[in-house]
């Protein structure tokens, strides 16, 4: 039985839509914005059912059973990056949305995406990309037979210098090596990841330099920023089925390592040496999630049952720095943080009628922390604990549609350096005020679904989630930080009609409003909270000859502080593919990229800061990241 509001998105469908870099492939969830503000080694920006979720906080995202979000990062709590990831290689996104979910925990709350890759290609693949500003892209990818098993090989490498004035000069090298025996349910899988990318970054811009001509829209205003990032995880899979139910064991080794170089404010807080930053994180993360599922009839009712054991560890050397072209002058901290958490959780699902089922759960998180700081007072112990009760209920089918209802409570972590911080680390003395570890989350939806048109399915839901505290983005910091209680309503539709076995039509329309929960006079307008999120398409094509899609989609306007006087732009981007599959196995492909040429912005942020020059208190502006211009990008690809 599939849990209500889940929904399964092919890797056919994942590859069968242009994007621009590897993140944005996660656009196939509906409702999802992924937007990229600064280098492409940076972990995204998402946006989802009204959150900014800046680079991850609570939206989970997993690939093979493996974490993406990292706790206490020095970039931002939750930091999720997919740049590892290898489209072609997907079989399937596993999407569910909402805190209601046992065997989902911490920044789960928004929304959770687990990602699996394929266990074997039907054909080998090679491909050839070329486009704009320097784009090119090399993969190529197999596997064959081995034993009693399939080893599957696939490696990557892409070099972009985009439209900026100072290039990207992205170098990304990626590979994946995976040998499976067996299935899904009776088999297993030992799976082995590599990723290093290097990259010049343009940040995002003040407007006034933009307006006073003193930059263009892609010039910059710190040529030394960007970053290098790297990872290499060790991953296994298992499953096995018998006459008692379904057991699954996952386990994991990562190994990750980021530094970043970012200047938001100029020269704002170093009127001299300017205030570029460096923002250190290195770590080992190792992991088991295992679960059991097993069937029973009770008193006539039809029950599947699973409990499920979850426990992750994280090392980790975090650190920022101040520093000019990318030389330290200074430590502002450095830490080292030994982190862990447990997660039991249970839930069974029971169909009582042909017409009524329901899920019942609960979830047990504990959490614990070490934290070593360079300043003594900041140093300490932590714990925290939390219970999450989930349920569910879906009603029908009739003629093909169901109605469906959740409620449940949730959780996201804070960073631990703030559950044990005492004093500011740059002056050493002022006190700090601690935060709590683990944060509430609660939420409920009501929706329906239906395919009683043939060839369409539709589903419209609504939903309400609550905070206790809500996650931030702290322009002249570059982190989240906790903030207000907050309080979300929305409402969303979604639809698919499969026009002619060739040709695919999809919609999905979201509104939230998004609103701090407590009263300020600051306002109660959550920042970067976007109200009205849209997309759509057409996908056509078949095994051989012409195929193609066109894609649209909107990110409306958002408040950019608390009292709604400053808004950000909406924009409006196509892209577009159009290619030809021949009868030899080649492929040609031409992808445009926002199609119509949008001048619009992909992120935009208001806060204070100081051009050389500018009064020494700075000037609140909105700083803002521009979107790419048209771009094209042709692809020669075999299959054998």
């Amino acid at each position: 039985m599939q849990p209500t509001a889940t929904m399964t998105i092919s890797g056919t469908d994942v590859n069968a839509r242009p994007f621009s870099r590897s993140g944005e492939a996660l656009e196939v969830v509906p409702g999802l914005i992924v937007t990229q503000h600064s280098g492409e080694g940076k972990a995204n920006q998402y946006f989802l059912r009204g959150f900014n979720l800046d680079h991850g906080t609570d939206l989970a995202i997993s690939v093979d059973g493996m974490p993406v979000n990292m706790p206490t990062h020095g970039h931002g709590q939750g930091y999720a990056d997919v740049n590892f990831l290898i489209p072609e290689l997907v079989q399937s996104v596993m999407v569910r949305k909402g805190p209601y979910f046992a065997d989902q925990g911490d920044f789960a709350s928004a929304g959770a995406v687990a990602i699996d890759y394929v266990n074997r290609l039907p054909n080998n693949i090679a491909e050839l990309t070329f486009g704009s500003f320097g784009y090119r892209r090399a993969l190529a990818a197999g596997s064959t037979v081995v034993g009693t098993g399939t080893l599957l090989a696939a490696f990557e490498g892409v070099g972009y210098h985009g439209p900026w004035n100072v290039p990207d000069h992205v170098r990304k090298l990626n590979g994946a090596l995976r040998y499976s025996q067996g299935t899904a349910t009776d088999g297993f899988t030992l799976s082995a990841m590599a990723y290093a990318n290097g990259w010049n970054a343009t940040d995002q811009l003040a407007q006034r330099a933009i307006d006073q001509g003193l930059i263009g829209r892609f010039g910059t205003l710190d040529p030394t920023d960007g970053g290098v990032a790297s990872r290499f995880s060790l991953s296994s899979n298992w499953a096995q089925s018998g006459e008692y139910g379904q057991s699954k064991i996952n386990a994991y080794v990562i190994n990750s390592s980021l530094r970043l170089y970012n200047n938001f404010t100029y020269f704002l807080d170093d009127p001299v040496n300017g205030d570029q930053f460096s923002q250190m994180d290195r770590r080992t993360v190792y992991g088991l999630n295992a679960s059991h599922a097993f069937d029973a009839r009770m008193g006539g009712i039809e029950t599947q049952t699973r409990i499920g054991l979850q426990t992750r560890g994280d090392d980790i050397r975090v650190g920022l720095f101040k520093t000019f072209q990318r030389e330290t002058l200074s430590t502002i901290r450095e830490d080292g943080v030994r982190q862990s958490n447990v997660g039991l959780w249970a839930d069974t699902t029971a169909r009582w009628t042909d017409w009524l089922r329901t899920t019942a759960g609960i979830r047990e998180d504990y959490f614990s922390g070490r934290v070593v700081s360079d300043t003594p007072a900041n140093s300490g112990n932590t714990e925290a604990s939390m219970t999450s009760p989930k349920a569910g209920i879906v009603l029908g089918p009739w003629y093909k549609t169901e109605f469906y209802g959740n409620a449940g409570y949730g959780l996201h972590s804070n960073d631990i350096r703030g559950a044990t911080i005492t004093v500011n680390p740059i002056d050493k003395v002022t006190p700090q005020d601690r935060v709590p570890l683990l944060v509430r989350s609660k939420g409920a939806e009501l929706g329906i679904r239906t395919k009683a048109v043939e060839g369409l399915t539709s589903s419209l839901a609504v939903f309400v989630l609550d905070f206790d505290s809500e996650l931030l983005f702290v322009g002249d910091a570059g982190t989240t930080e906790p903030s207000r209680p907050s309080r979300r309503v929305g409402v969303e539709w979604t639809s698919q009609y499969q026009i002619l076995p060739w040709m695919r039509l999809d919609f999905d329309v979201a509104y939230t409003r998004a609103r701090f929960a407590d009263f300020d006079p600051a306002g109660n307008f959550i920042p970067g909270a976007p109200a009205w999120i849209g997309s759509g398409g057409v996908t056509f094509g078949g095994e051989t000859g012409w195929f193609g899609a066109l894609r649209g989609r909107y990110f409306g306007p958002r408040p950019l502080i608390e009292d709604d006087s400053v808004r950000s732009q909406a924009s409006l981007i196509f892209n577009a593919r159009a290619g030809y599959r021949f009868d030899n196995r080649l492929r040609l492909q031409l992808d445009l990229l926002n199609l119509f040429n949008a001048k619009t912005n992909q992120i935009e942020y208001y806060y204070l800061s100081r051009l050389a020059g500018e009064p020494i208190g700075g000037v609140a502006d909105r700083h803002v990241h521009p979107a790419e211009p048209l771009a094209m990008r042709l692809t020669l690809a075999g299959r054998f």
